[in-house]
């Protein structure tokens, strides 16, 4: 449905957008996956028609999109901070967009009833914003947002704002309603628990360009470059002589003594000591001090630990845990400023 082909933008002599080029398919829910300041945001941008690209295209559909100003664009854009009306209640806080448009009262009170049962908030309807929780505030920026009846709805940190709880819910929330409504959803975060409990498909950036997309299980098990392996959930990294192994904490078999024996020991074998136990309910954490290594191998096992700090311990690992990406090519320096 979106189709952004080598895209580029700056800001002065700072490199937002590098070549950026990915699909969004009809009725998708992706995301965009990357730390601050990687161009997520500034391309999400884009999309809405806030900035215009200095290269590139972006079309609709196969039909230019950059050529169509923003309130004639059919995307909506839902802050982070939700900016609604404080003076408003509820259902006028809905109904603002459809008046804009000058709709008929009827279908505008038909559409605003329809999308508040959708989102649960029927009761709330003549409330004022300052009267309702976090989520309960999320809900109605999502309502506003989905009233429109958008081709792509995008979404900016949505969830930043709520606390863990709140959040968990809001998750489920936006996956329900995503299919509920049909409408095609992309989301920028800088949290992958977020992006991979919420997307199909997940493009993941680095200083303005996007090295890898794929679902959430390909990119955890077969990420393709060095970022995407250190960035996207907890993983170890042991430099070679042609790139880097990736071994996930959850794949590394700890044992007391030198490990002889242990049939997973094909794919590597470490010793060392460790530094650190933390349980976490269902799972224990540890950090093993490995020899020539610049920080300690992070290892996850179920349950309680029996193993303790201080003590020496082999680690291996079966040889099809192992993923080997290349190093990482430098980004070139800006011009004018210092590599």
């Amino acid at each position: 449905m979106i189709e952004i082909k080598g895209v580029s933008h700056r800001f002065g002599r700072t490199r937002a957008l590098d070549d950026v080029s990915l699909d969004i398919g009809e009725g998708e829910f992706s995301a965009l996956l990357g730390p601050s300041g990687c161009g997520k945001t500034t391309l999400l941008r884009v999309l809405a028609g806030f900035e215009t690209p200095d290269a590139g295209k972006v079309t609709l559909d196969g039909e230019d999109l950059l050529s169509v100003p923003p309130h004639r664009r059919p995307v909506n854009l839902m802050f982070q901070s939700f900016a609604l009306f404080p003076h408003m209640s509820v259902e006028r806080n809905v109904a603002y967009g459809l008046e804009r448009e000058r709709l008929p009262r009827r279908e505008i009170r038909e559409r605003v009833d329809a999308v508040l049962d959708t989102v649960g908030l029927t009761a709330y309807a003549r409330r004022r914003p300052h009267e309702l929780s976090g989520g309960q505030r999320q809900r109605v920026a999502l309502a506003r947002a989905i009233v429109k009846r958008p081709r792509l709805l995008l979404l900016d940190e949505p969830l930043s704002a709520l606390d863990k709880q709140v959040r968990a819910e809001m998750q489920l929330e936006l996956k329900r309603l995503q299919h509920e409504v049909g409408i095609t959803f992309l989301v920028v975060t800088h949290d992958q628990e977020e992006a991979m409990s919420l997307a199909d498909r997940i493009a993941v950036m680095n200083a303005g360009r996007i090295e890898q997309t794929d679902a959430p299980v390909t990119l955890y098990e077969r990420p393709r470059t060095a970022f995407v392996a250190g960035f996207v959930g907890a993983n170890n990294l042991f430099p070679g002589p042609d790139g880097i192994t990736a071994v996930r904490p959850e794949s590394i078999r700890i044992c007391e003594g030198d490990g002889d024996g242990d049939p997973d020991a094909g794919g590597g074998r470490l010793t060392g000591t460790v530094v650190d136990v933390s349980f976490h309910g269902g799972t224990s954490h540890l950090a093993v001090r490995v020899p020539d290594l610049d920080r300690p191998v992070l290892v996850a096992v179920q349950g309680p630990s029996r193993v303790i700090s201080g003590q020496q311990v082999s680690l291996s690992w079966p040889p099809d845990a192992a993923v080997h990406v290349p190093a990482s090519t430098p980004v070139s320096p800006i011009e004018g400023e210092e590599p």
